[in-house]
């Protein structure tokens, strides 16, 4: 029989309510075994006391819902955003607080880069916060005439391009496109919204700042950063899962070394959805404990701060049109049926309420067609999403995975610019969603916002801005509500909460480990707990790897 090991702890939080705290949790092959008071645990027989984590407080691993490779394989272009961000390895970049900061920045990257002939890459990239004033070609052809030069914007719907990628890419005045934005004059800006304009552009240029394979080390600096955020299982919330893909995905994640569960979503996209049920059906055969496929993404709108999104009169606040779409109205009841039957759990992404609408009367079509209980499907961000919408989700036993993280960073934008005050006030309502009966997760969808769940948990339950201005006080949750929200409910989320979310036996012995106690902080101070590292399997993995000290 292996060693059973008892982890000692200052406190343990389960999750669990029919005992919510102990300070003990026995470990079996990677499995828990018992959950209790240390004087009981202690005699189990054959069981090893460990005391590493006497003085520190272990609850369920955290559970990301909503981020993406990328938030790992982004740290390979330029940084450009308006905060302060964290690398992988834990470096700090300082953010820009001006356009002139982006191109110096963008100027020094090229300048000391060897294959002056490659694109040169930005990401992060944040316009609402220069006042309105709007970056063009004419602005990166400061930082090259002649060499492509193109970055993405942080909430990854937008891409800017100098002259050199516009004529590379074949676009002039002459061009009209969805997604292509112009002048007065009719003449291209150098901005490029939404996939499938952008994903044209960046063919043209060989490059994919979307959806290319990542490589390994994509794949373990994601892991890196959800291992120092608490972070024992992540999904990757649109892959195309190729082959190639496949095979580095199941090679990385079966390492002992490997210190995350991870959850790729396959990217459904218009067109026939036959090879693309195919695809999802061969890639489950990769599957391992760390490494869990047969889940589908659908992208309907844009996001609300690239003004993509599809929202309901009285529109955009400052008088912007309204958004695009990604998957054609028309066709996003095709995908969802064919997904639906074929038994895959699919995650939809809604920002505007108008797509949120379009979403809801799909789903209820689909499930007076073809019920079925055993799936349980997710709506992802559900930021502008009402109390009367959220009845008719619960109605149907979707959950609501909710954008947190943008009344922080972004809610002070969404009060003056985008939607006004009132709107503002309602976003991302995670208390209404709860009183209608919808599950609920929170996310940061990680790289537009930092992959760390006690920031977001701090968020929902503060839901002030970067300024300081409350937005919405009523959707306030509590300390509870919002621990559950990463843990379980972001578990539940992706159906996967008989395996993790909670301290229970028969469980992944998946922990985060705490150097305080969530419940003897006042609020205002919950994001400031530090973690220490993670258990996955049993398995510790401290924040700082050695190579990182």
């Amino acid at each position: 029989m292996a060693d059973i090991e008892v982890y000692r702890a200052r406190r343990v939080i389960t999750m669990e309510p029919d005992m919510p705290f102990a300070n003990a949790v026995a470990v079996l092959d990677g499995r828990i075994l018992q959950v209790g008071e240390i004087e009981d645990l202690r005699f189990i027989s054959g069981a090893q006391v460990v005391d590493q984590f006497a003085q520190k407080v272990i609850l369920p691993g955290f559970v990301e819902g909503h981020a993406h490779i990328a938030a790992g394989s982004v740290w390979r272009m330029c940084y450009l955003g308006f905060f302060d961000r964290e690398g992988p390895n834990g470096e700090r970049w300082p953010g820009l607080k001006s356009l002139d900061a982006v191109i110096e920045r963008l100027q020094d990257a090229q300048h000391l880069c060897v294959e002056k002939a490659e694109p040169l890459l930005g990401w992060g990239f944040d316009p609402l916060y220069f006042g309105g004033i709007h970056m063009t070609a004419n602005h990166l052809d400061e930082v090259s005439t002649t060499r492509p030069v193109l970055v993405l914007h942080n909430t990854f719907h937008a891409l800017n391009i100098n002259s050199a990628a516009l004529h590379a890419a074949g676009i002039d005045r002459t061009v009209t496109a969805e997604g292509l934005v112009s002048d007065e004059a009719g003449s291209p800006t150098g901005e490029i919204r939404e996939f499938a304009l952008m994903q044209l552009v960046m063919a043209s240029l060989n490059v994919d700042l979307l959806f290319a394979d990542p490589t390994e080390t994509d794949i373990w600096d994601y892991a890196s950063v959800a291992r120092r955020a608490g972070v024992t299982t992540a999904c990757d919330m649109a892959n195309l899962l190729s082959g190639e893909t496949l095979r580095i995905l199941q090679r990385v994640t079966t390492s002992d070394a490997f210190p995350l569960r991870l959850v790729p979503l396959f990217l459904g996209r218009p067109g026939d959805p036959a090879p693309q049920l195919k695809r999802i059906a061969e890639a489950i055969g990769y599957g391992n404990e760390k490494l869990h496929l047969g889940r589908v993404k659908l992208i309907t709108d844009g996001a609300i701060t690239a003004f993509t999104a599809r929202i309901k009169k009285p529109g955009y606040f400052n008088g912007a049109p309204n958004g695009l779409w990604n998957m054609p109205p028309a066709e996003l009841y095709s995908k969802v049926r064919a997904f639906h039957d074929a038994g895959y759990q699919i995650h939809v992404h809604v920002n505007g309420d108008e797509a949120s609408e379009l979403a809801l009367e799909v789903f209820e079509k689909v499930q007076r067609e073809s019920p079925q209980t055993r799936l349980k499907h997710t709506f992802q961000h559900c930021q502008m999403m009402d109390v009367s919408q959220f009845r008719r989700l619960a109605c149907l036993g979707i959950s609501a995975n909710l954008f947190t993280n943008h009344i922080y960073y972004y809610g002070d934008v969404h009060y003056e610019t985008t939607l006004g005050s009132h709107r503002a006030g309602c976003l991302n309502a995670a208390a209404s969603a709860l009183k209608a009966g919808v599950t609920i997760s929170i996310h940061s969808d990680a790289p537009v916002t930092p992959l760390a769940p006690l920031f977001t948990a701090w968020v929902s339950i503060n839901r002030t801005t970067s300024s300081g201005r409350l937005l919405g006080s009523e959707e306030r949750l509590s300390l509870d509500e919002a621990l559950y929200a990463i843990t379980m409910g972001a578990a539940r989320s992706l159906q996967l909460d008989d395996q993790i979310g909670s301290i229970s036996p028969g469980k992944h012995a998946d922990f985060a480990i705490l150097d305080d106690d969530p419940y003897s902080v006042l609020p205002e101070f919950l994001k400031d707990i530090a973690v220490s590292g993670t258990v996955v399997g049993g398995v510790y993995f401290p924040k700082k790897r050695q190579s990182e000290s």
